[in-house]
């Protein structure tokens, strides 16, 4: 008997992959959570600069093209502050000399010109290269076709060989490892199983919306829409390729929404290339890099309101032990200092995710065998929407939890982002 396929509802939340962490961006808010070297969690939760729902942002095509830049400039950000934790903080001359020119707008100017200079870099290695060297082959060869063919097969041979040989790397292979936690995270919240270690652990590290799955879209459209470009010009076939690489943004995202948001045939073909090449892109993580993406999850996702809103799920009786603990855990809650009768008879969840109750302000932590309920002052400067967090919101290592303003997080569609 076949096995019943498990019903999967969008969920539109999205990520990446960050140096020992994870981003996680939903709706208006994005979180950035780090395993530092001393072994605990930070999570840093802040608010995008602008509203995603504005009117250039939900034109088809149009979007595509403004996500693609705000992946990239989010990317930098996010990978900067990430790295943080593992670098002397040493300021260069360079560093002075910068900030005396530019003044507070030194680290923007800096991100700006960093992500100047990798889409120049991506330009010349995936386009340009392979287009010089199809020239080469059109001094023996007068079929225009084949000579398109060459450079199409040309570049897609180079962004593979880029994307393999970067694994090659011990850092990259970690964050590849992440890059599975988060695809997992997901992937666990729209099937519908609570976000627990254990259930992430059994889900697939494949995602039909994953920015490598848009990259290969790319480089692919790319090639199809070369082949419409026929002029006898060597600068007019350049300068046609550079003006392609905005429509080409624009349709790839087109394509990727739908396959990552709807189900048919003919989106399983165009995602089955991307799903293939994630084999490279991502790995297996282990327990502690799921912790860290879960974090990253539950400081702007409440997926327990979206389970309950999308799944109808069989609930068993708790142990009596469990029962019990969860009884003390409470009586001990009510011994807080300003925390109301009725707010301490609330329910705390303890295991692996830790959590807090917005009403009470409260975090549940897990020490071995010994159940933890920190002073609820800490929670003083957080701020949260209710309507994106209803009665829940997660923090992990709750001193380093901050809301400063940044940009916008990679491709999470924030116009179908009602479902949670």
């Amino acid at each position: 008997m076949a096995k019943k396929k498990r019903k999967t509802v969008y969920s539109g939340i999205g990520g990446e992959a960050v140096l020992e962490g994870v981003m996680m961006r939903n709706r208006r808010y994005y979180a950035i959570a780090v395993r530092k070297p001393d072994g605990t969690i930070d999570v840093k939760r802040r608010k995008l600069k602008y509203d995603p729902h504005d009117t250039i942002r939900r034109i088809p095509f149009i979007r595509g093209i403004i996500s693609f830049v705000d992946s990239l400039m989010l990317g930098m950000d996010v990978l900067s502050y990430s790295s943080s934790f593992y670098e002397e903080e040493e300021e260069t001359k360079l560093d002075r000399a910068l900030k005396k020119v530019f003044g507070k707008n030194t680290e923007n100017i800096v991100m700006g010109f960093t992500v100047f200079c990798s889409i120049i870099f991506a330009v010349l290695l995936f386009m340009l290269l392979p287009y010089g060297a199809s020239e080469l082959l059109g001094r023996y060869v007068e079929n225009q076709s084949l000579i398109l063919l060459t450079e199409g097969v040309l570049r897609l041979v180079v962004f593979l060989l880029y994307v393999g040989l970067i694994a090659l790397s011990k850092d990259i292979r970690r964050l590849y490892q992440y890059h599975g936690a988060e695809h997992k995270c997901i992937n666990c919240i729209e099937s519908g199983r609570p976000l627990t270690v254990k259930n992430v652990r059994k889900t697939t590290r494949f995602h039909k919306r994953c920015g490598t799955s848009f990259m290969l879209l790319i480089v692919m459209i790319g090639i199809i829409l070369c082949f419409f470009i026929r002029t006898d010009s060597i600068t007019l076939r350049i300068i046609y390729r550079l003006l392609m690489i905005p429509l080409v943004a624009g349709i790839s995202y087109e394509l990727l929404r739908l396959a990552g948001s709807k189900d048919s045939i003919f989106l399983d073909i165009i995602s089955a290339p991307g799903l293939w090449l994630q084999r490279l892109t991502t790995r297996e993580p282990d327990d502690e890099m799921i912790e860290v993406a879960i974090a990253s999850v539950e400081a702007v996702f409440n997926w327990q309101k979206f389970e309950k809103r999308h799944f109808k799920r069989k609930t068993k009786e708790a142990p009596a032990e469990v029962a019990a603990e969860q009884q003390s855990a409470s009586e001990n809650t009510s011994e807080l200092e300003g925390v109301s009768a009725v707010a301490a008879e609330r329910t705390v969840t303890y295991g692996e995710d830790i959590t807090a109750d917005t009403d009470a302000m409260l975090v549940a932590a897990q020490a071995e065998e010994e159940r933890i309920v920190p002073d609820a002052d800490i929670f003083e400067n957080i701020d949260y929407d209710e309507d994106d967090y209803d009665d829940q919101i997660t923090i992990v290592d709750y001193k380093e939890v901050s809301d400063d303003t940044y940009v916008m997080g990679p491709l999470a569609f924030p116009e179908d982002e009602d479902n949670n």
